[in-house]
């Protein structure tokens, strides 16, 4: 029986990104690999219900990408989502997916060596950008033709000015 990698893959914000999904695809084209994908329910990322939907959308990403994974919600902090799920004898190294530095809470709350110190495991960080919005074009305003009359520019200068009789 061949030797497979388990890999917990810590996202919340970046778990349907391009950048994440690229990497997992190189890392089980190297080798045989199963994932387990955290989102935190993070009050900032949306909350529970915000993180189940990434989830159930980020698990789809993946598994259309040809990847054996699985996937939980986790608690609100990331330490805690990854200390609920790690266990040495099952987990090999963790991938934790962040936003740039200039929008990352979690970069700036240095979470990729923390989760490296708790668990002891390798820790792969990937930098993802974040989800552009999809943007929904409605039809233009509708105009009211106006036409000018001859004396109506003298009303531009925008205050209005009156003059004695």
């Amino acid at each position: 029986m061949p030797w497979k990698t388990h890999v917990i893959v810590v996202a919340n914000v970046t778990a349907t990104s391009p950048e994440l999904r690229q990497t997992l695809v190189r890392k089980a084209e190297q080798q045989d690999c199963a994932f387990t994908l955290v989102v935190p329910a993070t009050a900032y990322g949306g909350g529970l219900k915000t993180a189940a939907t990434t989830l159930k959308e980020a698990l789809a990403n993946l598994r259309d990408a040809g990847l054996e994974v699985e996937g939980k919600v986790g608690a609100r902090n990331p330490i805690v989502a990854v200390d609920e799920v790690w266990d040495p004898s099952r987990y090999d190294e963790i991938v934790v997916s962040t936003l740039p530095l200039s929008s990352s809470k979690w970069l700036r709350a240095g979470l990729p060596e923390r989760i490296g110190r708790l668990t002891g495991a390798p820790v792969t960080h990937i930098v993802s950008q974040p989800p552009k919005p999809m943007l929904v074009a409605g039809p233009p305003p509708q105009r009211r033709p106006h036409l000018l009359g001859p004396l109506e520019v003298l009303g531009w200068g925008g205050a209005e000015r009156r003059y004695p009789a």
